[in-house]
């Protein structure tokens, strides 16, 4: 059995869709946020250093090289000749129209890339860049608005120092999906404050306000941020890996079993990770989660519609 039997995947999703393996390659180009610049704050997350999201760090190569060498990466592993770029590093809305879509062609005029993912946040997503990706999906191209908003909580996302709120999260979600736009929604499980009623609170927000994909990741601390001195300091507590994978399951119990899911864990750089040391191997975790809804005997969506089992859910401490 595969992980592919219990969860429906990204990657089964566009080979059932497209008849054949499409990847995608994580692109870094140079855009920054609004949480780090000025406009909303200079710290940024206190989770965040974008080193452990972003496949070059902050010296990104250009495009093309970039593209290339994931390409040879991908297919090597994969064989496959078909990829989605993804554009991963940052805010990768945060720019003027004109210039996405010069970044967002640039990539596209590349043969083998089939479409688009753009990461990015819930507030920096306006009309005018929608009615953008809308223009790429009425082409025939693939397009997917990844928006990262972590908890549903406005409490934990202060307490994260993250910027905006959930209120931004559903209007750009409703616009989106209203222009055909598939949404797929990043969820951090463990941030501070949260427990495992958090979680499951979050997960049906997100599921009533409208979702097309997920990606869940368990918190971990690197270095070079605020959540790292507040571990050291003994203030945060990384969730272990039993944990991860028990509260993984039950929220992939409870998804509808036509969401897709682009992930199911995050991994950081051994160089760059304090903590949790699980979370450099991202086989262990994927394995386990299998294993888990193995020893079940469960799949997504079985529990899809039926309440948490604690009636009460408590708000963000």
């Amino acid at each position: 059995m595969a992980l592919s039997d219990y969860i429906h995947t990204f990657g089964q999703h566009l080979l059932k869709l497209h008849g054949e393996r499409v990847h995608k390659i994580a692109l870094d180009v140079g855009f920054t946020c609004p949480n780090r610049d000025g406009v909303k704050g200079i710290g940024g997350c206190t989770f965040c250093n974008n080193t452990s999201f972003s496949p070059n760090g902050r010296q990104p190569q250009e495009m093309e090289t970039q593209l290339g060498s994931g390409r040879r990466a991908i297919a090597k592993r994969t064989r496959a000749k078909k990829f989605l770029a993804y554009f991963q590093a940052y805010t990768n809305t945060y720019a003027d129209v004109t210039e996405l879509d010069r970044l967002y062609r640039q990539a596209m005029q590349e043969r083998d890339i089939v479409g688009l993912s753009i990461g990015t946040r819930p507030d920096c997503v306006s009309p005018q860049v929608l009615d953008l990706l809308a223009t790429y999906q009425a082409q025939g191209r693939i397009v997917w608005l990844e928006l990262g908003l972590q908890s549903s909580f406005d409490e934990t996302l202060q307490r994260v120092n993250r910027g905006h709120g959930l209120k931004e999260y559903r209007e750009v979600t409703i616009a989106a999906r209203r222009r055909g736009i598939p949404v797929c929604t990043h969820l951090i499980l463990g941030l501070p404050g949260e427990g495992e009623d958090h979680h499951h609170a979050t997960l049906d927000r997100v599921l009533e306000i409208g979702v097309d994909g997920l990606k869940l990741h368990p918190l971990h601390v690197v270095k070079q941020t605020v959540l790292a001195n507040q571990w050291r300091r003994g203030e945060y507590q990384p969730m272990t890996l039993d944990t991860y994978i028990r509260q993984a399951c039950d929220l992939i119990e409870r998804t509808p079993e036509q969401i897709v899911y682009h992930r199911v864990t995050g991994t950081a750089a051994k160089d760059i990770l304090l903590a949790p040391e699980w979370c450099s191997q991202k086989w262990n975790v994927l394995n386990g989660i299998e294993r888990e809804l193995a020893r079940r005997g469960h799949r997504q969506g079985l529990f899809a519609g039926m309440p948490w089992i604690n009636e009460e859910i408590p708000d963000a401490a």
